[in-house]
């Protein structure tokens, strides 16, 4: 006889009637998290950057996309980040490995990619395409259904963005 198995969560004390759902979905966003975070390290570290951190390769490839500078508070809101100290310093070091070039027009600083960021850019996009992409594709990954995956989760990261202020007004 099938043992039968509650639901997949980390945190058994926080599943209470109608939250079953959103236990199992806190507990694989995290699994997810933390996998993709180790990915994408490990993936610059293959295109040949060993020494940044996930938060650095998050901005670099923002400063990099469209091939256009960005300010500062345009790249926190982008990746909803609040705390514009922690980019600021991401900044630095990838101003410091030469990465990215910083520009000041008036009172604001503007960010972009130099020559060797966005080849750093595209031999991460490489490596993505050797390891994951031909991976997803053979997997049968439906590309329709990543993509609604995708709107949920933006549409969760709102929701999740509302619970954060009502929890700073209690």
């Amino acid at each position: 006889m099938a043992k039968t198995v509650g639901p997949l969560v980390s945190s058994a004390h926080l599943v209470t009637e109608g939250a079953t759902e959103l236990s199992e979905f806190e507990f694989g966003l995290t699994l997810a998290h933390n996998a993709f975070q180790r990915w994408i390290v490990r993936c610059m570290a293959a295109a040949g950057y060993p020494d940044l951190g996930p938060l650095d390769i998050h901005v670099l490839h923002l400063v990099n996309h469209r091939g256009r500078p960005k300010k500062l508070a345009d790249i926190c809101l982008l990746l909803n980040i609040e705390d514009t100290h922690v980019v600021n310093y991401a900044l630095k070091k990838l101003l410091k490995t030469k990465l990215v070039a910083g520009e000041k027009s008036g009172k604001e600083n503007f960010y972009s990619t130099t020559p060797d960021g966005a080849e750093a850019c595209e031999r991460y996009r490489d490596v993505r395409d050797s390891c994951l992409v031909d991976a997803f594709g053979a997997f049968g990954g439906e590309k329709v259904a990543v993509g609604e995956l995708a709107g949920v989760l933006r549409a969760l990261s709102g929701l999740y963005d509302q619970a954060a202020r009502s929890a700073a007004s209690l």
